[in-house]
């Protein structure tokens, strides 16, 4: 018994193709609404990506024996966990539909995640409207609503955010209009545009 790690004999999983490979190489350029509604983003918007990560350093390899995945991969591994929720983005899920282990999963969300959040990509991919943008804003605002709110911007937003499984307290409170348990987060911004 001490001879062996495990007591019953174990079997390889027997797996069908991932499908990421369809949504990267075929459907991209064939079927760009199952791509969107793959990873949440069109295929110039990913291409987008791609081209503004490609030279981030956490892509780099340098072993020679194990090269590193096609970033393109990896970023779709990322987006497919944003995109969805519950049992769709749990690791095993992820792992069947890209093709990968678990861990793999873990590891190209972080690169993923370390690539986006370089202050170097936020600063030049996100940016502040520029004082003609604020101002076909607050037109369009003032053509939509009324002239009183033309200077001032308010958003509301909120999302559900599915728990595990019901909490021991007031567990009844935390069950939505979805018949789920889950908490809700809403984000309101007043965003006073200067004069």
């Amino acid at each position: 018994m001490y001879a062996q790690r495990y007591e019953n004999p174990r079997g390889r999983i027997e797996r069908a193709p991932p499908l990421m490979n369809q949504v990267l190489y075929s459907w991209k350029q064939t079927r760009p609404d199952l791509f969107r509604q793959q990873l949440r983003v069109s295929p110039y918007t990913f291409d987008k990506l791609v081209i503004s990560l490609e030279n981030d350093p956490v892509w780099q390899n340098f072993s020679d024996t194990s090269p590193q995945a096609p970033m393109e991969e990896q970023l779709a591994v990322l987006l497919y966990r944003l995109g969805h929720d519950g049992n769709a983005v749990s690791l095993q899920d992820v792992a069947h539909w890209s093709g990968i282990a678990k861990g793999t999963v873990i590891l190209y969300t972080k690169r993923s995640l370390t690539a986006i959040l370089r202050p170097k990509f936020i600063k030049q991919n996100l940016r502040m409207p520029s004082q003609e943008e604020k101002e076909q804003a607050k037109q369009w605002v003032e053509n939509h609503s009324c002239y009183a709110w033309r200077n001032g911007l308010y958003f509301v937003d909120g999302t559900l955010v599915p728990l595990y499984a019901r909490p021991y307290w007031y567990g009844e409170s935390y069950f939505d209009r979805k018949c789920r348990y889950s908490l809700n987060f809403q984000v309101c911004l007043l965003l006073s545009l200067p004069p």
